[in-house]
């Protein structure tokens, strides 16, 4: 699997990193996880899609119908927000404008996480 350019080789600007106390921190984990629970909860309902939740404290795994995962993690030290797909790994940072972006590549978590499980579904999904 080839590795993501920077955005310094892609030329990309990279989004300025928001410096968070760790209340700050939790806090826009908590909101970023209850927001991909509260969606996968909608899909279930609206039958779109058969996607199993499970959180363990800052950890949420989603199981596909297909038996593949996505796993979303916050590593506190790092003041990071993690996502491991089928495409790879993402580790993401808050920027000064409050939205968590790929320290590679600047692209936004969500819409990242979108494409991701998409892809693993076969299922138009957004996050």
């Amino acid at each position: 699997m080839p590795i993501p350019a920077t955005p310094a080789e892609t030329g990309a600007v990279s989004p300025s990193v928001a410096t968070l106390s760790d209340a700050r921190y939790h806090e826009a984990v908590q909101a970023a996880l209850l927001r991909i629970e509260r969606t996968v909860d909608r899909w279930l309902e609206d039958d779109v899609i058969d996607i199993d939740g499970a959180r363990t404290g800052n950890m949420l795994t989603l199981s596909l119908p297909d038996r593949s995962q996505l796993i979303v993690n916050a590593q506190p030290p790092l003041q990071e927000l993690w996502l491991a797909a089928r495409r790879g790994g993402f580790h993401f940072k808050m920027d000064a404008a409050g939205a968590w972006r790929d320290s590679r590549s600047g692209q936004e978590f969500f819409a990242l996480l979108s494409e991701c499980a998409s892809e693993q579904s076969r299922v138009a999904l957004r996050f």
